[in-house]
């Protein structure tokens, strides 16, 4: 008996530990994974890093991988030349690349803010600022041809300014480089986003005298897209991933900015979590986020007569050509 029960418990350690699993016997179904391209890592972005730091992916059997592509063009290359599946990126880009000619237009699929993420800052600290105070000033703005640049240019002609002749408009800076310019010294006012904007603020570099977010109305401003060749192959994958975006949306939108800052924590650790809640306040408060994936048609149309006026806008698109709102519309209504 004893020879027996060494060899019994010789065969049960060599048994693969799939076979002690509480399933029956069979082990876990491995997450699939998918690659996600940003187009910056950004606050801005709440919602996305709820999900990933609240398992909502996961709980939908994906293991998504993030990379930080910094900015639309190499973004937009990264996933058409398959180094990503999907790309969260400003929706312009989707309308560039099936103005050039393609077989295989990029799709937006779900939506992820719905305002402009942009604030007015300036040097000296305002009482009653009004926008006629930007004539005749310096104003350090976004990159042509880029969302924020083209929302700036709406929002001035807006208030009626000529960005073009009503004051000094500086286009020339990069990206990275701008919050930088305007702290030695460029510029009277510039534009700004988040946590750059409040940092300043508390630093005494400059001060948020207007929201673009505000000022702009809805947009369809940041969206997951993938290429229509990927979505039709896996359409499985596009509706988990749009599942655990909703999930997330929802998330942010029934909890408190503090709770959200501490989710997010993780994927923001050099910033001050006083300064990631405020930051996440005030994009809550102005309706930054959006609450649900669907990327409707009057924020389409508004996000072309934006293009449109800054010159950026190849030709008018339909909303159905380059927006599939069937995976938002069934995350939905699971």
């Amino acid at each position: 008996m004893k020879k027996w029960a060494v060899w019994l418990c010789s065969l049960l350690l060599l048994l693969p530990l799939s076979a002690c699993t509480n399933d029956g016997g069979q082990s876990e179904k491995p997450l699939q994974k998918v690659r996600l391209a940003e187009v910056t890592h950004s606050i801005f972005y709440a919602p996305q890093y709820v999900a990933l730091a609240k398992g909502f992916f996961k709980e939908e059997g994906l293991d998504v991988e993030l990379t930080t592509t910094w900015g639309g063009d190499k973004t937009m290359t990264t996933l058409l030349s398959g180094g990503a599946d999907i790309a969260l990126v400003g929706s312009e880009t989707s309308i560039y690349v099936y103005s050039q000619g393609t077989d295989d237009p990029v799709i937006n699929f779900a939506q992820l803010t719905q305002t402009d993420g942009t604030f007015l800052v300036s040097r000296k600290k305002i009482g009653h600022f009004t926008w006629e105070m930007l004539k005749g000033s310096t104003f350090l703005g976004q990159r042509k041809g880029g969302m924020p640049q083209m929302v700036g240019e709406f929002v001035l002609k807006k208030h009626g300014i000529d960005p073009h002749n009503d004051l000094h408009l500086i286009q020339n800076v990069d990206f990275a480089n701008i919050a930088n310019a305007f702290a030695s010294g460029t510029g009277d006012f510039v534009q700004l986003f988040e946590p750059t904007a409040s940092i300043f603020e508390q630093e005494g570099k400059g001060y948020i005298v207007a929201s673009f977010g505000t000022e702009s109305g809805r947009v369809p401003y940041t969206s997951y897209m993938a290429k229509r060749s990927y979505m039709n192959e896996n359409k499985d994958v596009i509706e988990k991933f749009t599942r655990a975006i909703y999930k997330a949306q929802q998330w942010v939108e029934s909890h408190s900015a503090a709770e959200i800052a501490k989710a997010i924590q993780p994927y923001f650790k050099d910033t001050d979590s006083a300064i990631i809640e405020k930051v996440v306040e005030r994009y809550k408060s102005q309706g930054t986020y959006a609450t649900d994936p669907i990327l409707d048609e009057e924020e389409w149309n508004n996000l072309q007569t934006i293009m449109a006026e800054a010159g950026e806008l190849p030709k008018r698109i339909d909303l159905n050509t380059l927006v599939d709102s069937s995976f938002a519309k069934k995350a939905m209504n699971d």
